[in-house]
């Protein structure tokens, strides 16, 4: 079934015009007809699924379409998915230009509920005052969306514009939260290790994964995670590239504390 982006309230509408632009991406795009189910989400839980229908007589769908007589009709209640007790969230340094992409695509598959990228000391990519940083993220989102809606994720991760490492660990070192971060360092710990260490706690409320830039943290950064209590950890003896870094973070934490 094709899956939809939608506002909250058009998912709870019984019934939604399809203005033309949207009619004819259904009709010339996803080949639908008058008959066939569409699911709307709202990327807060909330998903329902739609027939595309005739405002009046029956007709081909490129007839409607022509005509302007399109709709959607809800079928069923709207169903509300829960958020995963323990958050994901992944606080990767912005790599450059696809690599970036790439990342927030496979963070959405993978069920992280927060993005937070860092800009790091080392970080290649530079940003040029606030609308750059608002400008980074809007493209982001649209990457999630797209990938919430290929993935079938209920829920969008809340993305944030590009920080410094000190800003992005205020927001997420709090009680209850277990940090790790990737780390080039003599003292990183095998992961597993970092893991069986927590095993007698309860979950944590957030499992926050912290990915260097291609040129590492630097010292300075190193101290700020050391600080905020941050386990660094190693991903053995192979150098990964920093999105790899991610992604490998990311199944680690999403199979210790699954949705």
């Amino acid at each position: 079934m094709h899956r939809q982006f939608a506002k909250p309230e058009q998912v709870a509408a019984e019934s939604l015009p399809l203005p033309r632009d949207a009619a004819r991406h259904f009709v010339t795009v996803l080949r639908l007809e008058a008959g066939d189910d569409v699911e709307l989400f709202d990327g807060r839980g909330g998903c329902a699924t739609f027939r595309l229908a005739a405002d009046g007589e029956p007709a081909p769908a490129r007839i409607l379409l022509r005509e302007g007589r399109l709709v959607l009709r809800r079928i069923g209640d709207v169903r509300m998915e829960p958020r995963r007790s323990t958050r994901i969230v992944l606080c990767p340094c912005v790599s450059k230009g696809r690599r970036m992409d790439w990342t927030v695509e496979k963070a959405v598959e993978l069920g992280a509920t927060r993005i937070l990228p860092v800009a790091s000391d080392n970080s290649v990519v530079r940003f040029a005052g606030d609308c750059d940083r608002e400008e980074h993220r809007s493209r982001w989102e649209r990457i999630a969306i797209d990938a919430a809606r290929q993935c079938g994720a209920s829920h969008l991760p809340e993305i944030s514009p590009p920080a410094p490492l000190a800003a992005v660990l205020a927001s997420v070192a709090h009680d209850g939260a277990a940090l790790f971060a990737g780390g080039l360092v003599p003292d990183a710990m095998p992961f597993r290790d970092a893991l069986s260490a927590r095993r007698s706690l309860p979950p944590p409320s957030s499992a926050v994964w912290l990915v260097g830039p291609e040129g590492d943290f630097s010292p300075r950064e190193y101290d700020l995670l050391r600080s905020a209590g941050v386990s660094l950890v190693s991903l053995g003896k192979l150098v990964l590239r920093t999105e790899t870094a991610a992604v490998f973070g990311l199944c680690v934490l999403a199979t210790e504390w699954p949705a």
